[in-house]
């Protein structure tokens, strides 16, 4: 076998992984603020690449500009969604807003299909066609700028869980009840990780719609942040970065090696099998606290 094949196919598949880990930095986050495993994520990407969409299509406005206008209106869902439907299950059993999670990830997937229709929509970036030529190698230059935007977000939340109000979400994460009796306003801190979530979402969303087209298939991006956040470990900012290059180069390899074999989905079955192997030999992931719970 080819062997600068396969160090192409690992070299773009951390680039995508580092994509994917845009997906798992908006479950990592609410995660390490608030304690809730979010599995509306998927969908809230989705959700996000069409508002951008309809602001630039329907509304007219230059792509920036809806870009920036979607960050803001996903700002305030993600307000809306904790106030609305999880401020409500404050103290109840966790399976219960895990459940909730799930059922907002299947309402706004099929909300999107009944608005917007199962037609999909490019999304005009202006990043060309052309590979990138590393030597010999051809890297995607579409991946290339989505993994710099990858480490530039995770630098930004590094820095951002450092600062006060950082300190203050993590310090509700760890407890409740503490953060409560030192007069925090837990409310508000979890209202703000879903919302940051969801900014998350929108850069995930114009990105990912920037390879693929907008349309349903964004939720499914839901199985790849999954795995790699319960790979890097929940709480785990850097872990989420540095399981998304891991999961991404060996899907890259794997789609080289078992596709003729299997004759090709091979990239699903490997997050699988990694998502399935972690929770049974490593629950709290790579690079996560070995004390926190696990659903």
């Amino acid at each position: 076998m080819d062997s600068m094949l396969l160090l192409e196919s690992a070299i773009n598949g951390a680039l995508v992984g580092l994509m994917y880990s845009l997906v798992a930095l908006g479950i990592v986050l609410i995660y390490k603020s608030s304690s809730v495993p979010n599995l509306a994520q998927g969908s809230m990407t989705m959700l996000a690449a069409y508002i951008v969409l309809a602001f630039a299509n329907n509304a007219g406005a230059p792509l920036w500009l809806a870009i920036v206008l979607t960050i803001v209106t996903m700002f305030g869902i993600g307000v809306g969604i904790e106030r609305v439907a999880l401020r409500r299950l404050a103290g109840r059993p966790i399976i219960m807003i895990l459940m909730m999670t799930l059922g907002l990830e299947i309402f706004l997937r099929a909300g999107s299909m009944t608005i917007w229709g199962g037609t999909s929509r490019p999304m005009p970036l202006g990043i060309s066609d052309a590979p990138l030529f590393l030597g010999p190698l051809l890297i995607n230059r579409a991946y290339a700028v989505g993994a710099a935007v990858a480490i530039a977000l995770f630098v930004l939340l590094v820095l951002f869980f450092r600062t006060r109000i950082g300190v203050v979400l993590r310090a509700i994460s760890d407890d409740y009840t503490a953060a409560w009796s030192v007069g925090i306003s837990v409310e508000r801190g979890v209202a703000l990780s879903w919302a940051l979530s969801a900014v998350v979402a929108t850069i995930a969303g114009v990105l990912w719609g920037s390879v693929q087209g907008v349309d349903q298939s964004l939720a499914q991006l839901l199985l790849k942040g999954v795995t790699v956040a319960v790979l890097g470990g929940l709480d785990s900012i850097g872990g989420a970065l540095l399981a998304g290059v891991l999961l991404g180069i060996v899907e890259g390899l794997a789609s080289i090696v078992l596709d003729p074999l299997l004759g090709g989905a091979s990239r699903d079955l490997v997050d699988a099998a990694m998502l399935i192997l972690t929770i049974m030999l490593r629950p709290h992931g790579l690079f996560g606290r070995h004390d926190i719970e696990r659903v």
